[in-house]
């Protein structure tokens, strides 16, 4: 059984992280997953990923503690992991169900848009561990308040996604069975949208968290130049006036 399966329909790879029954994170599916994305990064014809896992119980449960070491060399292994996952330059949709914790916490988090299903539970146990997360104690209160942060952080406790979504971790909550379908939905609609302009978008936010306004603008005049004279910009003016669609050739 192969730990991970990826499908690709009208320009959106989904990735399905499949280890039931609670998809915990291996070596092996990390090594998966790493790979995968960057197939689809480098693969023209897709635009956004969806990332979610088999069955409604869980997202990923966290990392598998009977195949995971922690040691100084895991932790190396980790923080080059978290780099790669944070590294894809295309729009990520995570599609969040049943229990989404350590590794899935950090997996989701890396994702631009994060949906949940009414069931979905976020949190980061490693504590409990004497573990820490890598990308939750970096990332998290960037995301959502402080505060709130460091209380998820600090307690290890799991927040349900109904609090997810009140406190900004999570673009919104549906139930488990139009969960799937709502990031296809999604997914299609970012599609619409040039992918160049798109990536840039992506990596400008991205970047500009850390950075001051000045630079930030300068970033952005080095993004956008060369968007500006592509054969997709001229595509999405004149399929602007003719009133029909774009054709976009990531060129």
């Amino acid at each position: 059984m192969s730990v991970l399966i990826y499908e690709k329909k009208d320009k959106v790879g989904y990735i399905t992280l499949n280890r039931p029954p609670l998809n915990t994170m291996s070596r092996e599916l990390s090594r998966a997953l790493i790979n995968t994305l960057h197939d689809m990064d480098n693969d023209p014809d897709i635009f956004v990923g969806v990332i979610t896992g088999t069955g409604e119980r869980s997202f990923c449960a966290g990392a598998d503690l009977t195949d995971v070491e922690h040691t100084e060399a895991s932790e190396e292994w980790e923080a080059d992991y978290v780099w790669r996952l944070t590294s894809v330059k295309k729009p990520l949709i995570a599609a969040v169900n049943g229990y989404c914790l350590g590794a899935g916490f950090t997996l989701a988090l890396a994702c631009d848009i994060r949906l949940a299903s009414e069931k979905a539970s976020f949190g980061t146990p490693d504590q409990k561990l004497n573990t820490i997360d890598c990308y939750a104690s970096l990332m998290l209160s960037r995301l959502i308040p402080a505060s709130v942060a460091m209380e998820i952080l600090m307690t290890g406790d799991r927040i349900s996604a109904q609090e997810a979504y009140r406190v900004g971790l999570v673009n919104r909550v549906v139930p488990s069975a139009e969960l799937v379908p709502s990031a296809e939905v999604l997914a299609q609609k970012i599609c619409g949208n040039g992918p160049l302009a798109l990536w840039a978008c992506k990596e400008l936010n991205k970047r500009a968290r850390t950075m001051s306004l000045e630079d930030g603008l300068c970033l952005f005049k080095a993004l956008t130049g060369p968007i500006l004279k592509s054969e997709d910009t001229k595509e999405g003016i004149t399929a602007f006036f003719e009133k029909r669609p774009p054709i976009w050739k990531c060129k």
